[in-house]
């Protein structure tokens, strides 16, 4: 026998199980995921920190409408801190000088805490950071950076889902998705099922996989593998304070992970959906930027790991209702960014898949429904007017 909700989600990462919380306050909410706990792949496998040097204005204003409720979050929705403060470095060789004062000006829109910095301060804020004419040459700072955490932050949103009567299943991969008595039916590999007239499609890097499994036209989404290695500080030194450090264009970022360095050469290789494994190249490529952009030997690798950021056509975060399918909804594209931007998206998601307002918050910061809905990957002419309110 089937069972029954409101709000069906596919995908228990930070996209999925967010706007489950959000959706759980209009309606019964059951969120279904492949693996055995929550977040397993992008979400679990991100640098959890959260910054404006990634992404563009709609991206940064999302981060921006997120930062009040890491900081402070609603009563009683977590046990632990969600977040807290710690700087971001932003460096740049002389090739990237452009680069940097393009970024700190388009940061500077949304932060007031940006400041360029010199090479004492910079060596004072990362002490290994190479500096000098063959290397970096010119920084700026944001003090009012976050890093958080993304296991607190993925079990205070399933608490939520659960509070309100909803489910969070763990361990089920969907093997059918039907249209069925104007609504959807999903089939797990293992024979449940469960049946809502209200689809959610939060599935990540298998977005398009379950849009295909509907007879849905997908989206194009890229899953672009990024890679991680973890290496070791100088001896004796204590890390915990050092800061998240970016180079001004995707290049290499480096910060503290568990008393070590975590670095990574941000790069983009195509792959298919998967759980991502590091191949020897990229963890070769990420050592020697390790030792390009840093004075630290990487005389071993303390651990790697690979992760799936998945994106859409424009780099946006996709969210609302398919064009050619009725109760259809996607939550797909978050990029580098699910989770520094996951409260702004629920929030956007409850509103399109309700059909309640707009949040204010979000349209004061320049990010309105169009940004985000699915149409503007539609052929031309079929993208509907922006409503009256924008």
């Amino acid at each position: 026998m089937d069972s029954g909700a409101d709000f069906l989600v596919i995908g228990g990462g930070i996209a999925g199980i967010s706007a489950a919380a959000r959706l759980a306050r209009h309606g019964r909410v059951v969120v279904v995921e492949a693996e055995d706990a929550l977040g397993y792949h992008s979400s679990g496998r991100s640098a959890t920190f959260s910054h404006y040097g990634i992404g563009r204005g709609t991206v940064r204003g999302l981060t921006s409408f997120s930062r009040p409720f890491f900081l402070d979050p609603p009563p009683g929705f977590a046990d632990v801190p969600l977040a807290r403060r710690a700087p971001a470095l932003f460096v740049a060789t002389e090739e990237m000088r452009g680069g940097l004062a393009d970024l700190v000006a388009d940061m500077r829109r949304f932060s007031d805490a940006i400041e360029e910095v010199d090479a004492a301060e910079m060596r004072a804020l990362f002490p290994p950071l190479r500096i000098g004419p063959e290397a970096v040459v010119a920084g700026a700072v944001d003090r009012d950076g976050l890093r958080l955490d993304a296991d607190a932050l993925l079990q205070a949103y399933a608490r939520a889902v659960r509070a309100s009567g909803g489910e969070v299943l763990t361990g089920r991969r969907v093997a059918r998705v039907e249209s069925a008595g104007g609504g959807w039916r999903v089939a797990s590999e293992s024979g449940e099922s469960w049946t809502a007239p209200v689809l959610v499609n939060a599935a990540g890097a298998w977005a398009d996989r379950i849009a295909g499994m509907a007879g849905v036209r997908p989206l194009g989404l890229k899953p672009l593998r990024r890679t991680i290695i973890v290496v070791d500080p100088p001896a004796g030194a204590d890390v915990r304070d050092w800061p998240f450090v970016k180079s001004a264009v995707d290049d290499f970022y480096i910060l503290p992970e568990g008393g070590r360095l975590m670095a990574s050469p941000v790069d983009e290789v195509e792959d298919d959906p998967c759980d991502a494994r590091p191949e020897d190249y990229d963890v070769a490529l990420a050592a020697w930027k390790v030792e390009q952009y840093t004075t630290l030997p990487v005389a071993r690798i303390a651990h790697r790991w690979a992760g799936l950021r998945t994106f859409t056509a424009d780099r946006v975060p996709t969210a609302g209702f398919a064009p050619d399918a009725p109760g259809f909804f996607w939550l797909a594209g978050q990029g580098g960014y699910g989770l520094q931007t996951a409260p702004a998206m629920a929030a956007a998601a409850e509103a399109l898949a309700t059909g309640g307002a707009w949040p204010e918050g979000l349209a004061e910061l320049g990010v309105a429904p169009e940004h985000v809905r699915p149409e503007r990957f539609a052929a031309p002419g079929r993208n509907p007017a922006p409503p009256a309110s924008f």
